[in-house]
């Protein structure tokens, strides 16, 4: 089954779904979706810097990730204006790895499959990749779960409750940049905060407790997934985009729906 690479495309799709589903409802939640553009734009760096010195693609993503999620956690903490800081850090790091990777002579790499993404391109150890990174997620967010909550909540309520918010910051920094790391390779560095933020907007529209959004967030994203896959396969579009695109269109008809309804 694994040597269909319309199977491998989608079983990586909805992996990412998985880690990007529960996640995605905290960058809503906390209005972090300049964090998620900031982190992701780093990884083009990341490619760069893999490719410079030989290390695995994913490598070189995931430590750029988590240098630039643990410097806007640090720079968030100590008060900084966050709208300009991040906008500045995720452009400036997209531009330097874009930069970076044109001094690369005798280096062949396809930038559009890593700025877009290449979901059918998938092999076997991507999609071991993807699956243990999603699960790895999922599993980390599952055992915070209750204190992130509270931390989303208020930090004053999470002093009181014996929780250091500072901590949870972490946690989710941690989970950011594995989720770049896993997700890079289906959407692409460019499109990996709306695959994080547009399910979660989804699943908003109707869920009524935390668990239920982000379940709902995942649903939408592995269903954005089939279907932007099925739009890839027969009217031959860009795989990644039409993935966001598919999210996008289910956003707007569920945002439609829960208008209806309140009427």
């Amino acid at each position: 089954m694994l040597d269909d690479f319309l199977t491998r495309a989608a079983l990586a799709g909805v992996g990412t779904a998985v880690a990007a589903g529960p996640l995605g409802s905290f960058v809503v939640w906390r209005r972090m979706a300049y964090f998620g553009d900031a982190t992701s734009h780093a990884a083009i760096l990341g490619v760069a810097l893999a490719l410079a010195i030989g290390l695995p693609v994913v490598v070189g993503t995931t430590l750029v990730a988590l240098a630039m999620a643990g410097t806007v956690a640090s720079l968030a903490g100590r008060g900084w204006a966050m709208d300009t800081t991040l906008g500045v850090l995720a452009h400036s790091a997209l531009a330097f790895g874009l930069v970076a990777v044109s001094f690369l002579h005798g280096v062949r790499t396809d930038l559009s499959a890593w700025l877009f993404g290449d979901i059918l391109a998938v092999g076997r150890g991507d999609l071991a990749f993807i699956w243990g990174g999603a699960l790895a997620v999922a599993g980390l967010l599952a055992w915070r779960w209750q204190a992130l909550l509270t931390a989303t909540l208020s930090e004053d309520l999470a002093h009181a409750a014996g929780i250091d918010p500072d901590r949870e910051r972490l946690v989710l920094t941690l989970a950011l940049a594995l989720v770049v790391a896993v997700a890079i390779k289906v959407v692409g560095a460019l499109l990996i905060a709306a695959l994080l933020l547009i399910p979660a907007a989804a699943a908003r529209t109707l869920a009524r407790t935390p668990e239920t959004m982000a379940l709902g967030a995942t649903a939408v994203g592995a269903l954005a997934t089939l279907a932007g896959l099925a739009l890839s396969v027969r009217q031959d579009t860009p795989a990644g985009p039409s993935i966001v695109a598919a999210a996008a269109v289910i956003f707007a008809v569920l945002l439609g729906a829960a208008r209806t309804r309140r009427r």
